[in-house]
This record gives C-alpha cells, structure tokens and sequence, in this order.
C-alpha cells in the first residue's frame, strides 16, 4: 500500500449563522451540528486505515471537541496566528496544499470555500454544506464524506478527471492588482457598505457574472437560473445586467434571493459567455464575491471578469464509492482500527 496521505478539514464556526437568519428565513448550523459532521467525518476516514488530519486554529476548537475521544486519530493544527477572518482559511489552505493532503473536507458555504481555493487554487475539496446561500457546496452524509477521503489518502482509489473535475471560477481582474475569484458568482452593486450582511437591493443590482446559474437553487445563480440555465458541467458561464425594478425593464424576473425571500428583479440582459470572455465592470460600484461584499471600484476604474475552467477539484463522493464497491473493499476482512 502506498504512503497514507493526510486530510484536511476546514471549518467555519460561522457559517449558517449570520443576521440572515434574522432579515430572512435561512436555517442555522450550530455549532453542535459542526462538531457531530465533523466527528462523523473523521470516523467515515478512521475505518479505511486513513487517520491523519491537519486543520486550523478557530476559536470554538470544533475539530478537537469532535476527535478528543476518539482514539488512533492524529490531528495537526496549522495556520496560526489568526485573525478571525477569512485570510485564516486561506493561509490554512495553503498549508494544507504544503502537507500533501490527499483532500480537504470544507464545512461552510460559498464564502468559505471561496477562502479556502485563494489559498489552494486546484484544491481537491468536499464542500460540506453549513452556509446560507449555498451554490458550490453539496450534501452528502459525512460519514461517506469521510469514508471517500479516506479512499483516496489511503490510495484504495486514484484520482482521475472523472472522480475530481475542476470546478469553473469567476478570476477578476483588479485595477490595483490584487486581483480576486469567485466560485459561484461575481457581482457589481451601487452599495456604500462593504461587509454587509443584509441582502441585496435589486435597485442596487448592476452586473452579475456567473460559473453557474441554477433554477433550483437561490440567490444570484437562481437569478440567471430563471432566465438562462447553465450547470456546472456546461462549457460556459452566464452574464445578467440588471436594472431599477421600477425604471420599466425589459424583463421583470421573480427569484428567490434568499430562504423565504423573493424579490421582484429587473433583467436589462441575461446571456451565456464563453469560457475565457472578459467582461469589463466599471466603477464606482463595490463589488460581491459569493454573496460577501469585499472590494470597491472608484470612479474611473475598471475590473475584468472572465469564468475559466481552474478552480477546485471537486471530488465526486459517489464515484469514489462506485470505484471502491467495484474493487470490493467492503467485502470480506475489513481494517477497522
């Protein structure tokens, strides 16, 4: 057998609590929910011989409260010091690449997975789903989770295109040259507040460039979702530009821009982009990345979106599975440790 590799695990303690549980109806994640993934997660790995993990330092200590009884489980932590934002998923990302872990298991939505792929571009990642409007991340239960990451640090299964695709990224281009991706969406508001938390206004929506537009899902890819459809195996991206719902638009779209939240949405254009096509954004305007508020353009300057096929290897759990049901691992003698 060759050499067991680690798993990452990142963990927002945040996620799934922010004030939209208060402006909408999103549900909660606690942080006993967390810590009961996490555990099931380390399990579902434990059983296939894989019993390292490396992860970062946050301050409920949710891996620690999730392993400290559990025994034969290795856990390194990296990333230290922290300054309790999203640069702390980030450098921890990095680390994780520098360790050679075989995967990294995110609990958090878009935001943080967002986080973790500035650090790890080509990331290998199961986005566990713990955030709000969550796009990238997926649901499966974390015992298999584990037990699929454990697969591949153990090297029962290899990796290959077909069990760990790249994902598609929003990469935008910024005139000071720090520049910024997105995994679901980029977008560009007339908003004077970066950081917050509260939803957007559609008479402040400007420009939305999507990797994917979803009619089942809500939020912006639901927003290009209604009008144009693209998954996430489609071969391009989606351009909405929006206008004031009441200057007349050309199209008054109805979509779900939050949990128990429609809004009345005006569409100047909704159309595909071609993998590579550059969009340029001109300010003033601030500009969203998966929902979160970060940057601002003045007056005079000009960001570039383009949606390229590089981003984070998402593994197919299912087909990790499929690849070790076939093999037989679960038959017969099985290493429990």
């Amino acid at each position: 057998m060759s050499e067991v590799r680690p798993i990452g695990l990142i963990v927002n303690p945040r996620s799934g609590n922010d004030v939209r549980r208060v402006i909408a109806s999103a549900g909660s994640s606690t942080l006993e929910d967390k810590t009961s993934i996490v555990r099931r997660v380390v399990l579902g790995a434990r059983v296939l011989g894989a019993t390292h993990f490396v992860t970062h330092h946050e301050p409920h200590q949710i891996v620690r409260r999730a392993t400290e009884t559990l025994r034969g489980v290795t856990i390194d932590k990296v990333g230290e010091p922290i300054d309790n934002t999203e640069g702390d998923t980030t450098r921890a990302a990095a680390i994780m690449r520098e360790r050679g872990c075989a995967a990294v298991i995110v609990l958090g939505g878009d935001g943080t997975n967002r986080a973790a792929a500035k650090g790890w571009p080509d990331m290998p990642v199961i986005p566990l789903s713990t955030g709000t409007n969550n796009a990238f991340p997926y649901w499966v239960e974390p015992t298999v989770a584990g037990s699929a990451a454990g697969l591949l640090a153990t090297g029962v299964v290899v990796s290959d295109p077909t069990t760990l695709p790249p994902a598609k990224v929003v990469h935008v281009s910024m005139p000071d040259g720090v520049d910024e991706l997105a995994l679901i969406d980029a977008v560009a508001v007339a908003d004077p507040w970066v950081g917050s938390l509260e939803l957007f206004e559609p008479d402040t929506m400007r420009i939305a460039v999507l990797t994917r537009a979803d009619p089942a899902a809500i939020g912006f890819s639901a927003v290009g979702g209604l009008l144009v459809p693209c998954s996430p195996e489609d071969e391009r991206g989606v351009l909405v530009r929006f206008c004031p719902p009441g200057a007349d638009p050309p199209v008054l779209l109805h979509a779900p821009t939050a949990p128990g939240h429609y809004a009345a949405i005006g569409i100047l254009e909704c159309r595909s982009l071609h993998l590579g096509d550059a969009i340029e954004v001109a300010g003033p305007v601030l500009l969203a990345f998966d929902g979160e508020r970060k940057r601002r353009l003045r007056d005079g300057e000009t960001a570039v979106f383009v949606v390229r096929r590089d981003g984070p290897r998402v593994i197919d759990v299912r087909a990790v599975m499929a690849a070790a049901a076939h093999q037989g691992v679960f038959v017969g003698q099985f290493p429990r440790t």
